[in-house]
């Protein structure tokens, strides 16, 4: 930058002077908020956010300093809410990442649910190759305890998210089978959770205790896979619980508006 574009000391200090204001703005907002979702703090911390990032732009300009806030940007945040102030019909969009890291034990494990299914009704089919192995147990098992025992499959996760939408009217049966995913509008997102890695630096040592991040199942490749096993069932509860049923991945959750 310029010198003649970079902003004077007299900029940089009235912009600081708006931080002191925001915060002080803030901290009585959240003195008297009314509730969890009060208005007033969601209005109060966004102007903090601008006044903190306005105000570390000129200091960086002018004097090539940098401040210790961490502003929240566009890639970070939801965007404004503009679904109904009350949420009478809701739509939850999910997407979970694997990687196969043992393709063996993925096709052993998918043919033996394949194999007792054979003697009943046979709805599980053959599971000779990966892609019909994951329609097996994609199949058999519900998506929670898919990602509870992963690794009892031979998949790795990856990032997650979940996405709790507003919508004006339930859907009638079938109407968006053919293109379940276009009408995931952000700005309808009443609240949002995310798993990834990238959250572990976030996570302190208290939040660690409380979050089991190493799960290892060690199966007997020899015994087969059970079918229904309400243990695991109540497992999976308790790892959404937690984080999403997350495995090695820290979790951030936002709110529309913030």
């Amino acid at each position: 930058m310029s010198d003649a574009a970079q902003p004077t000391a007299a900029e940089v200090r009235a912009a600081a002077e708006a931080v002191k204001t925001a915060l002080d703005r803030h901290l009585a907002a959240v003195e008297r908020r009314s509730g969890e979702d009060d208005p007033a703090v969601y209005e109060a911390f966004n102007e903090l956010a601008a006044a903190a990032e306005e105000y570390d732009e000129l200091l960086y300009d002018r004097y090539d300093e940098v401040t210790p806030f961490e502003i929240p940007g566009s890639d970070d945040a939801l965007p404004p809410y503009q679904g109904p102030d009350e949420a009478n019909a809701l739509s939850v969009l999910l997407r979970r990442d694997y990687t196969v890291v043992e393709p063996q034990r993925l096709l052993a494990q998918a043919q033996r649910v394949a194999d007792l299914e054979a003697g009943g009704t046979g709805g599980a089919g053959s599971a000779d190759t990966v892609h019909s192995a994951l329609g097996v147990l994609f199949g058999e098992f519900e998506p929670d305890e898919i990602s509870s025992r992963h690794k009892e499959f031979g998949l790795e996760e990856g990032d997650s998210t979940l996405w709790v939408t507003a919508v004006d009217t339930p859907a009638e049966p079938g109407e968006w089978l053919d293109a379940p995913f276009d009408q995931a509008d952000p700005h309808r997102v009443v609240c949002r959770f995310d798993v990834s890695v990238v959250f572990d630096d976030e996570l302190d040592d208290e939040g660690l205790d409380g979050l089991d991040t190493d799960v290892d199942i060690d199966i007997d490749p020899d015994v087969p896979v059970p079918v229904d096993d309400t243990d695991d069932t109540d497992d999976t509860d308790d790892a959404e619980e937690d984080g999403d049923g997350a495995a090695g991945g820290g979790s951030a959750a936002w709110r529309a508006g913030r």
